[in-house]
């Protein structure tokens, strides 16, 4: 038991470190961002970093000029995690849908080696449509790397449906004090289309960023609705 607690906060650390890494590339800050520089392959806990991280573990490589990919090395770190952790066929919607994410990213801003990337995953979407709002604002919650621009167009069309939902459950989140949810959350909702002007979105993200910011991947979600979609500033 204590080994297995020792990994876990191991692997928090790890994620951590990522997590602020990635957020400080896309504020512009640091050196050029190479996600081999910050979870090297041989590193045991970076396959389990990449994919708690999903897509955001490749975000930065979307600003062209604050990136330098890191070539095979990248390569060789995703390859490495989509070997490791793929979806089973009982997997939850969450894991399906972040898998996608990481394929699409790996698609999108990673160069194609010797080996073409996966297709990704099908993933199923019929939760979008039946979960009740506290529900469904989790789940958005904790897919909200997929909110980079040009990924899951299919889940973002139909998120959209649903915008008043997760504006519902953005509010109840900060509320509740939950700020990676609230972040997350928020972060879908500068992405979507006919925010509720009544929401008070960009000073509401800015609010979680002054009280959850501590965690970094509060920070990293924050960044990222300022850095692609203009909202909480």
């Amino acid at each position: 038991m204590a080994e297995q607690t020792q990994g876990a906060v191991a692997l928090s650390a790890v994620i951590a470190d990522a997590a602020t890494g990635v957020a400080l590339a896309l504020q512009g800050g640091g050196d050029p961002y190479a996600l081999s520089r910050i979870l090297r392959q041989d590193d045991p806990l970076a396959p389990a970093a990449v994919r708690v991280l999903g897509a955001d573990a490749l975000a930065p490589y979307a600003l062209e000029h604050r990136a330098a990919p890191g070539g095979a090395d990248d390569e060789a770190v995703v390859r490495q995690t989509l070997a490791a952790y793929p979806p089973g066929a009982d997997a939850s919607a969450v894991s399906a849908w972040s898998y996608r994410g990481l394929v699409e990213a790996s698609h999108a801003y990673l160069p194609v080696g010797d080996q073409p990337w996966p297709r990704p995953p099908k993933a199923g979407s019929d939760w979008i449509g039946t979960d009740p709002w506290p529900k469904l604002a989790h789940r958005v919650s904790q897919l909200a790397a997929l909110a980079l621009p040009g990924l899951a167009a299919d889940l973002a069309d139909q998120l959209a449906a649903r915008t008043d939902d997760l504006a519902r459950g953005f509010v109840r989140a900060v509320r509740r004090r939950d700020w990676l949810q609230a972040a997350g959350v928020g972060r879908w909702l500068a992405r979507l289309p006919d925010v509720p002007p009544t929401l008070g979105l960009d000073a509401g993200l800015a609010f979680v960023r002054q009280m959850g910011g501590a965690d970094p991947r509060v920070a990293l979600h924050v960044v990222a609705a300022r850095r692609f979609h203009g909202r909480g500033w």
